[in-house]
């Protein structure tokens, strides 16, 4: 089950957010929606680790090994003798081989951006329109209690589900709605989750 609160600002979001976690809830299970980027612990805190630079500086070197070998491969498998001059000349080469790193460069930025968003997202995630216009939605994944919870490798049970967790979802939910309702969120929808 999913609790999507909408606040105002950012202070009574950060509020909500604090009283969550005083209650027992983690922050594994909230997520903070908005329309303009908050640095990360401003709403929620991430520990999330990003592989976009390294997997863009990959990018990067295949494409300069790449564009090496294009060049300097068609130079040595077709060779045309001009003169004294080297059958792999440096500058044609090394044109080619910029020009094919940038392009892996970029083309490595872009589906790594898609692949660190986590896009396209298939999953049915709760949404309220007034996020766009400049509100902010705090999304609280609830556990039914009782339920076994699969976290992450490397994740201890206490850092995935909080303690309020064995409480039943009801019970959770109505904890969670009150905390936002103390802090003032607009409105407050719940979808379940297929």
């Amino acid at each position: 089950m999913e609790l999507l609160g909408i606040f105002k600002d950012a202070g009574s979001a950060a509020s909500a957010v604090e009283g969550l976690l005083r209650e027992g809830f983690v922050e594994a299970q909230i997520t903070s929606l908005t329309s303009i980027p908050y640095p990360n612990g401003v709403l929620v805190k991430t520990n999330q680790r990003t592989w976009f630079r390294w997997f863009t500086l990959g990018c990067g070197i295949i494409g300069a090994g790449v564009g090496f070998l294009l060049a300097a491969g068609t130079a040595w498998l077709y060779p045309v003798q001009t003169g004294d001059k080297p059958i792999i000349a440096l500058f044609p080469t090394g044109i080619v081989t910029y020009e094919l790193t940038m392009l892996f460069f970029m083309v490595g930025t872009i589906v790594g951006m898609f692949l660190e968003m986590k896009l396209p997202n298939f999953s049915h995630r709760p949404y309220d329109p007034d996020i766009t216009e400049g509100c902010i939605g705090i999304s609280l994944s609830i556990h039914p209690g009782g339920e076994p919870v699969v976290c992450e490798p490397g994740v201890r049970p206490a850092e995935c589900i909080g303690g309020i967790a064995l409480l039943p979802a009801p019970e959770q939910q109505k904890r969670a709605e009150e905390i936002m309702n103390d802090v003032g969120a607009l409105k407050i929808t719940t979808e379940a989750q297929p």
